[in-house]
């Protein structure tokens, strides 16, 4: 149901002209007298989005730590969904930042409380973040962890209870004791075909789908889902199926400087080593032709083949190891290719005999299709970036395209709809050239405002020189302060872990939801959380965080999309790897101040290696620090 327009209309005056009064209104009056801070910086944001809304343009809405900018989007996006019919659609960096969104203290809560004001907000999560039902039951009697999962479902999903109410249930957050490996046993695997599936009518991601597709003020997802959301339209709309998401009045992108990463992972190919095998031995049944069953065999074996040249040609030791190709390699990508076209174009006969269970044979239909055209674009070694990883445990090959500037201008910024960047790093000097064209973007409005809060009297930054990182924490550490530890990489993290044993004051990034972890540290519950990921985004204010920890200046990785952006840069150092650390470590050091009440200081631990960027780290620093001791 529609709701009505949080403001009153009338003929003499347009939607725009009245949205920018009930803001004044709001922001000056209403918010003032509930002791919200009144913030020019705001406010002037605030207009500018509704500037943007008007005109249907991309805006880049810089302003500092402090400013709001949480409200100043959240007023004119409500109000433009209503009067347009169509939800707003809010992009944060990552899934943990969206449950600090809709947490009750959060802006919306204060929002709804202060301006006695209902806002239809829904959560949509990105697949893996919901439960498989398929993959449960596979797993039943086999791990204690899907055994207690399936007790702990609601009557109606085994057919026990009323299907006159199918309340959502099966996200990620219902279960936040449990690591991110058992998470990952159970959770939603693409190889499913949740199209055929018969438990879809029950299955907890249907019901989410269902629930905030309905939605008439805001829908919060990850940008990673909005992004997929764009690369799979107009597939699932050939196929039948509703887009992820509905139409959308606005799309803001919290954390706006990270979309093209976002971006970058949703146009991505992914093959893994074992699932050729998997997907093909469902469908090798009796009754199969000879002639499919042969060729089935032979691209397994060559598919393995080809996972062995490509696991002796790969190089590093990251999480991405980059590929040496050879002819070896070009020559069986391009046999595997060939060997799953053949297969294909056999099980349009073996589908008339009706020997493989349907539900198999689409699976393996729809897998070759993505796997002949992901390895095309491998065997062809065009613009696309390539590489090694592990993910949970199985070797992958990842295809991702160099680019995606194109992409996102046809699928996103052609359209006559109102795009909102908002990040307190965007520009470089106040231009946004850098970011608009690593996004495509041609038309384009910006501001920038500064933080509203006095740094010089409420943080304290300290630089050393530290030889022994995990010492100087552990020293650092045993006056009690509730301190965040930032870490480059999950493997320096590992390796701090390893280095500082078993503690019980430390949390660890993965080994509970990580919104889970974030809340008992601000409870007090645990004295410092270890994370790789809260470089931004993360908002504990007050005494529960008075402390940021920079344990590696946050470089980006080696990897070989990292590798190939610095290619095809005159300067590699200076326009890749120093830009986005100090972009990273603007963000991690705004962690620390919030809100005006907020104290504390920031420690920035840097070995021989780091010290070489002193000077340009000095530049961007919010306030002078202390002197450089050797610790």
């Amino acid at each position: 149901m529609k709701q009505a327009i949080p403001f009153a209309l009338d003929r003499e005056r347009s939607f725009f002209e009245s949205l920018d009064d009930w803001i004044g209104d709001v922001l000056y009056d209403e918010l003032t007298e509930k002791g919200f801070d009144l913030r020019d910086e705001q406010v002037f944001m605030a207009f500018q989005i509704g500037q943007a809304l008007k005109d249907k343009s991309v805006l880049f809405a810089e302003a500092g730590v402090g400013t709001g900018k949480t409200i100043a989007y959240l007023l004119p996006a409500v109000a433009y969904a209503r009067y347009t019919g169509k939800p707003a659609i809010i992009a944060c960096a990552d899934e943990t930042l969206i449950d600090q969104l809709v947490k009750e203290t959060g802006d919306i809560g204060k929002l709804e409380r202060a301006l006695d004001l209902k806002v239809d907000v829904r959560l949509a999560k990105s697949r893996e973040q919901y439960l498989c039902l398929k993959r449960l039951d596979e797993s039943k009697g086999v791990t204690d962890v899907a055994d207690a999962i399936d007790a702990s479902l609601p009557d109606f999903v085994r057919g026990h209870g009323s299907m006159m109410r199918l309340d959502p249930y099966g996200a990620r957050s219902d279960y936040p004791d449990l690591s991110d490996e058992d998470w990952n046993s159970v959770n939603y695997h693409p190889l499913y075909q949740c199209g055929s599936c018969e438990l879809r009518n029950r299955c907890g991601q249907t019901l989410h789908r269902n629930h905030y597709r309905a939605s008439t003020d805001l829908i919060i997802c990850s940008q990673d889902f909005y992004m997929e959301h764009l690369w799979t339209k107009e597939s699932r709309s050939r196929q039948g199926q509703l887009p992820l998401l509905p139409e959308s009045s606005v799309v803001v992108f919290d954390e706006g400087h990270l979309l093209e990463y976002a971006a970058q992972k949703a146009f991505s190919y992914r093959v893994q080593e074992r699932t050729i095998d998997t997907v093909l031995s469902r469908i090798m049944v009796d009754g199969v032709r000879e002639k499919t069953l042969v060729l089935m065999e032979a691209l397994i074996d060559h598919h393995a083949e080809l996972f062995r040249l490509l696991h002796e040609a790969a190089e590093g030791e990251g999480d991405r190891r980059a590929i040496v190709r050879s002819k070896a390699i070009s020559d069986r990508a391009a046999a595997v290719v060939k060997l799953a076209v053949d297969i294909l174009e056999e099980l349009v006969f073996d589908a008339d005999l009706y020997v493989i269970p349907d539900y198999d044979l689409k699976i393996a239909e729809e897998y070759l299709e993505q796997y002949i055209h992901s390895m095309k674009l491998f065997a062809e070694n065009g613009e696309a970036v390539d590489w090694l990883e592990d993910e949970n445990g199985e070797e992958t090959l990842v295809i991702m395209p160099r680019l995606v500037t194109d992409m996102l201008e046809e699928l996103l910024f052609s359209r006559e709809m109102p795009v909102i960047f908002s990040s307190a790093t965007m520009s470089v000097n106040g231009d946004f050239s850098f970011l608009a064209g690593s996004l495509g973007i041609r038309d384009y409005r910006s501001f920038s405002v500064e933080s509203p809060f006095d740094y010089e009297e409420v943080m304290a930054i300290r630089l050393s020189r530290a030889a022994d990182k995990p010492a100087e924490v552990a020293r650092l550490t045993e006056d009690g302060m509730q301190s965040l530890i930032l870490f480059r990489s999950e493997a320096s993290m590992d390796a701090f872990r390893k280095a500082v044993g078993q503690d019980s004051r430390y949390l660890f990034e993965g080994d509970r939801a990580l919104s889970a972890m974030v809340r008992d540290f601000q409870e007090g519950k645990a004295q410092a959380l270890c994370s790789w990921h809260l470089w931004e985004g993360l908002d504990i204010p007050g005494e529960a965080l008075t402390r940021v920890i920079i344990h590696d200046l946050p470089y980006p990785p080696d990897d070989p999309l990292f590798e190939a952006k610095r290619r095809f840069a005159e300067n590699p150092h200076r326009d890749i790897d120093m830009p986005y650390m100090l972009l990273r470590l603007r963000q991690g050091i705004g962690r620390l101040i919030r809100t005006s009440e907020d104290h504390g200081d920031i420690q920035l631990l840097l070995d021989e290696n780091e010290i070489k960027a002193e000077e340009d780290i000095l530049k961007v620093l919010p306030v002078q620090p202390d002197s450089m001791p050797s610790v």
